[in-house]
């Protein structure tokens, strides 16, 4: 086909437009996406309500998020293999399903242990849904362009569920009460799986499981979280807090050991060698640290100590949700004219400044004016950050390293949950304070790499481009056709060190 017709062709489809199940699955896989992320943030605004409603104090709180978010954290890596292996679009309508039916449990729970273990049920098929949803979205569009556009869509999805998650969840607490925000689940959920049901086929892909690894991922998260949320509840020299903690230990060890020998393994060790991969990972559980942590602490802030009410406390937190999709698109703007490091370091920096300003600032018009630069600065390094991981590697790998870097994200959600729970049960203003500052470090910790570990990367581009314009001056001179030395730019793209 000549270039005329190649053109000719495309100007053919744009006419025609998109099919319609392809745009289905496009909502369906939004949708769905919309739905796991709006019940990771609508809750925080309730759990005053929750807790006076089912008689539940901090730890219990705690559980109502963790439950949640520990699941999905420790079965995201896998969960694309699975998707993989029975289908993108059968493993979305089977994770919509279940979502569903536990968000009924979870509006109809008379108690805070079936409330519980509802939102894991929950949390398991966010899992199943996450990579599903993308994975159609990539299926259904095939051309390059069409499936960019595509995933652009998408991915607003899970940002505008994180900025109207506060707002959404007030607002229903009050109105209607807590359950509200889970029964609102229902009709999204059975309009969701009528549009998938309409999408197109998915193939079935022979994708390895590491089920040993699997195992030990979730009983050490787990048990670690047990132990953390436990301990600030009975004390960490309770039985319960120190066998929780010792399990951990023992699980995490195993983990390393199954993964070091198995043939597939789920989490390959020799990939957190990478230095880049590595710093990668650290920014990304620093960042949901700070937001999920915050997010956290902050809810029962604004309606504990300041009396704000559900709806209140939900607006109060658009200066932080509200900038992540602004500064967002800002960041992709940036970063196609100066690349991706500057919105990253710029982001991290911002970030860190507002999550210091909310040490010392105190009342409700101090962290609003808090909020904004920590808000801003995380929406603008994350699309940064992520594009930066995805070029420390071999494009056989960014499946893997989208899980794993989605898995620790999730991770640092539930942990600092877990942690900073602990500490505001003993004394909130304290506790409060010491939470801020282990985001202030980790942030810290994570801006320092952003500046050390990718300017190697440049420094090497900058080299080789350097080799590359002299080498081409010699076989100018010369005349010779013997090929250049591969560049020192090819160790950091494909291996990150």
């Amino acid at each position: 086909m000549t270039d005329v017709e190649v053109k000719g062709a495309a100007r053919s489809a744009r006419r025609r437009g998109t099919p319609v199940p392809a745009r289905l699955a496009l909502a369906a896989a939004l949708l769905g996406f919309f739905m796991i992320c709006l019940d990771a943030t609508a809750v925080n605004v309730a759990l005053p309500a929750i807790g006076r409603s089912l008689h539940g104090a901090t730890d219990g709180q705690q559980w109502v998020l963790d439950g949640y978010t520990v699941p999905f954290a420790a079965l995201l890596i896998s969960a694309g293999a699975v998707s993989d292996r029975a289908g993108a679009r059968r493993m979305l309508g089977w994770g919509l399903v279940v979502f569903t039916a536990a968000s009924a449990g979870c509006g109809l729970a008379p108690a805070l242990w079936a409330l519980i273990g509802c939102r894991i049920v929950q949390g398991c098929a966010a899992a199943v849904t996450l990579p599903a949803s993308l994975s159609l979205v990539r299926q259904a569009f095939g051309e390059p362009a069409a499936r960019a556009r595509a995933v652009a869509v998408w991915s607003s999805g899970g940002a505008a569920a994180i900025a109207a998650g506060p707002v959404l969840g007030g607002i229903l607490t009050s109105a209607a009460g807590w359950r509200a925000i889970f029964f609102i689940n229902l009709p999204v959920g059975v309009v969701t799986l009528a549009m998938a049901a309409r999408a197109p086929r998915s193939p079935r892909l022979a994708a390895p499981l590491d089920l040993a690894g699997q195992a030990t991922a979730v009983l050490g998260l787990a048990a670690l979280a047990f132990g953390v949320i436990s301990g600030g509840a009975d004390g960490f020299a309770s039985t319960a807090s120190l066998a929780a903690l010792g399990v951990a230990v023992l699980a995490s060890a195993a983990f390393i050991v199954v993964e070091s020998k198995a043939s597939q393994p789920m989490v390959p060790l020799a990939l957190l060698r990478s230095r880049a991969v590595a710093a990668c990972l650290l920014i990304g559980f620093s960042i949901n640290v700070a937001f999920y942590g915050i997010a956290f602490v902050l809810s029962l802030y604004f309606q504990r100590v300041l009396g704000e009410s559900a709806v209140t406390a939900g607006l109060l937190f658009l200066p932080m949700t509200g900038l992540l999709t602004v500064a967002s698109l800002a960041s992709a703007r940036v970063s196609a004219r100066w690349g991706h490091q500057l919105p990253l370091r710029l982001g991290l920096s911002t970030s860190t400044l507002g999550m210091v300003l909310l040490v010392f600032l105190r009342g409700r018009t101090g962290v609003e004016i808090a909020l904004v630069p920590a808000g801003a600065g995380l929406g603008f390094a994350l699309p940064s950050l992520t594009f930066v991981l995805l070029d420390s590697l071999p494009a056989a790998q960014a499946g893997l390293a989208g899980g794993l870097f989605n898995a620790a994200r999730q991770t640092g959600g539930a942990l600092a949950v877990a942690v900073f729970g602990a500490l505001i049960s003993i004394s909130f203003s304290a506790g409060m304070r010491q939470a801020l500052l282990i985001s202030v470090a980790l942030l810290a910790a994570s801006t320092a790499a952003a500046f050390a570990v990718f300017r190697s990367a440049v420094r090497d581009v900058v080299r080789s481009s350097s080799r590359a314009g002299r080498g081409r001056s010699r076989r100018g001179r010369s005349g010779s056709r013997r090929p250049a030395r591969p560049s020192a730019c090819a160790r950091p793209a494909t291996t990150g060190r």
